[in-house]
C-alpha cells in the first residue's frame, strides 16, 4: 500500500507544470512563450518577453557576466558612456518597477555579421513606456547587440549592447 502511495505521488509530481514559470516557445510558434536562446531570434524573443512581462529573471539570463551597455552621452554626443551587468540589472529593475506597462517591438535586422559563436546584430526597435494613462513615452531607436557563446551547444548571451538611439 505504501509503495502505491509513493508511486502515485511521484507520478503526480512528474505531471505537474509550474504555471508561474514560462516554458520554451515551440518552433511552430504555438504554445509556450519563451524563445530558444540557442538561436539568435530566441534571444530577441526572450528580450521582448522580459520587457513586456517585466521579468528580471529572464532578462538576467540574457546577459553575460562581462556584459557592457554603451550609450550616447547626452552632454557630449561624441563621447559614449557605459556601465556593466550589475548596473544594468539595477537600471532595468527600476524601469520595470517604475512603469505600468512596457511594449517592445523589434524591427527587421539591419546587419548581422559573425559566425556560430559570435554575432553582431543591428536592429531597430519601438518601445512604448506607460508611466500612467496620461504619461506614455514612445522611443524609436536602434541597438547593436554582440552575442557570444562558447560553442554551438550553448545559449547565446549578450556581451555588449550599444544603444545608437537619439531621444
Amino acid at each position: 500500500m505504501k509503495a502505491i502511495f509513493i508511486f502515485v505521488i511521484l507520478v503526480a509530481i512528474a505531471a505537474c507544470n509550474n504555471p508561474f514559470a514560462p516554458g520554451i516557445k515551440n518552433q511552430d510558434g504555438s504554445g509556450n512563450v519563451l524563445g530558444d536562446q540557442k538561436t539568435v531570434e530566441g534571444v530577441f524573443d526572450n528580450f521582448r518577453y522580459a520587457y513586456v512581462f517585466k521579468d528580471t529573471l529572464v532578462y538576467g539570463k540574457l546577459l553575460s557576466d562581462n556584459f557592457t551597455f554603451v550609450y550616447k552621452n547626452p552632454e557630449s554626443p561624441d563621447l559614449n558612456k557605459s556601465w556593466g551587468r550589475s548596473e544594468d540589472m539595477i537600471s532595468t529593475s527600476n524601469l520595470f518597477n517604475g512603469t505600468q506597462n512596457l511594449n517592445l517591438l523589434w524591427d527587421d535586422v539591419l546587419i548581422a555579421v559573425g559566425d556560430s559563436t559570435q554575432q553582431d546584430i543591428s536592429r531597430g526597435f519601438t518601445l512604448s513606456i506607460t508611466f500612467s494613462e496620461q504619461d506614455i513615452a514612445y522611443l524609436y531607436g536602434k541597438v547593436v547587440f554582440r552575442l557570444e557563446r562558447a560553442n554551438e551547444l550553448e545559449v547565446w548571451k549578450i556581451t555588449k549592447w550599444i544603444d545608437e538611439s537619439y531621444y
